[in-house]
């Protein structure tokens, strides 16, 4: 029996980096601004920090290698959202930006077998900040 290739630590992570790229590029044909790629600070990683008009729109990036975009949006689950609402109020405290709109999307990033390029499914304000913290939306 041979092993997944997603159980591999560095397939997951060429995975995961060619569909930041891919999702990077999705942004900017839509007209965002991008800020920062992998913003690292104590509570962890966002996967893209982006601006579009004056919101600062902190975007978390799911990726599948089949068609199941419903399942892979869904695992942002609250947990998640509370770890990234952390985030990026971490991100809004560091850049005195507290001020600014900001809201959060889910890119979902499929790859086909059959397909030369990624289907992307875009979650716009995805959910809201999550916890005991309040943001602007």
């Amino acid at each position: 029996m041979t092993t997944s290739p997603a159980r591999k630590p560095w397939w997951r992570r060429w995975f995961g980096s060619r569909s930041e790229r891919a999702a990077v590029r999705s942004l900017k044909r839509q007209g965002f601004t991008i800020v920062r790629r992998n913003y690292r600070c104590p509570h962890g990683e966002i996967d893209i920090v982006a601006v579009e008009g004056g919101t600062v729109v902190f975007v978390e990036v799911r990726s599948t290698g089949n068609e199941d975009v419903e399942r892979t949006a869904a695992s942002v689950d609250d947990v998640k959202q509370q770890r990234l609402t952390r985030l990026a109020l971490h991100f809004l405290q560091q850049h005195r930006l507290l001020g600014r709109a900001a809201r959060f999307d889910v890119l979902v990033v499929s790859w086909p077998a059959d397909r030369r390029e990624p289907v992307i499914e875009h979650h716009r304000q995805a959910f809201e900040a999550a916890g005991r913290f309040q943001m602007f939306s």
